[in-house]
């Protein structure tokens, strides 16, 4: 049987294996496209799609990872009043280079009874947000427990 091009053409983009390999194992196989399949499995010949980086499963769940967290908000406010308003890949972003300083800042705008939010893109409340409440809340008697304390001294 003789093998034409485009056999050869199909075993290699099945195989992505060089003309010669595709050729020779379809000679080997009497042009029968599944064994010669086969007989290149085998001899470990097949090799790997080159998938670019840029369209691999994990890359696209940071995208869109990276998408959701520049629409969301991440805010602090004083009553109505806003006193910041960042997207929430950027508070990350300042979370990891300057952590102290943010332990610290986050601590204070709770003690000073601001609230923190995480806005999401339509603008519905994150689950985080019930966290961010109750540790409101603790600070607030905290603050109050202080300032009486303060004041009977």
């Amino acid at each position: 049987m003789s093998i034409n091009l485009q056999q050869i053409d199909e075993l290699r983009k099945r195989a992505n294996v060089s003309y010669e390999d595709a050729k020779n194992a379809l000679e080997q196989s009497s042009g029968n496209l599944i064994e010669a399949l086969v007989d290149l499995e085998k001899q470990n010949k097949i090799k790997p799609e080159n998938i670019p980086c840029s369209e691999s499963k994990f890359f696209n769940k940071i995208k869109s990872l990276v998408k959701k967290g520049n629409k969301a908000k991440f805010l602090i406010k004083k009553e109505d009043t806003v006193v910041l308003n960042i997207c929430l890949n950027i508070a990350i972003i300042i979370t990891i280079v300057a952590t102290p300083l943010v332990i610290v800042g986050l601590i204070f705008a709770l003690l000073t009874n601001h609230k923190i939010r995480i806005k999401k893109s339509n603008d519905e409340d994150s689950d985080v947000n019930k966290i961010f409440d109750k540790m409101s809340d603790i600070a607030s008697k905290v603050s109050v427990k202080i300032n009486k304390e303060m004041k009977s001294e």
